[in-house]
């Protein structure tokens, strides 16, 4: 829970609802702008923490798949400027299994 000040009184909000007010509520732009921010710096994260149960170095990984130390870390710190094929690579050099799960939102296809 977050707790906010407003008006000498001391208002209480769970996450959801901050993030809501302050962020925007799901389905807006600001809101999915953040949430896949938020999804790339956990991408990045992960592939971190796999590299080093791996006991790699950022240079030793890079070597794995032909990048630069420089690339690994822009990587570990915010995927979202990397190709889908590049994290791939990373993956299968760290010998870990990927999974992807597509949801279609609305529940409609249309092919006209």
């Amino acid at each position: 829970m977050t707790a906010m000040k407003n008006s000498g009184k001391l208002k209480m909000y769970t996450l959801d609802q901050a993030i809501n007010k302050h962020i925007g509520k799901v389905g807006t732009g600001k809101r999915d702008k953040f949430e896949y921010e938020l999804k790339m710096d956990i991408l990045g994260e992960m592939i971190k923490q796999a590299r080093k149960e791996r006991h790699l170095t950022q240079s030793e990984l890079g070597q794995l798949i032909g990048v630069q130390k420089s690339q690994i870390s822009r990587i570990e710190r915010n995927a979202k400027n990397v190709t889908l094929e590049t994290i791939l690579r990373v993956f299968r050099a760290l010998k870990a299994k990927v999974n992807f799960n597509v949801e279609l939102l609305d529940g409609e296809i249309s092919i006209a």
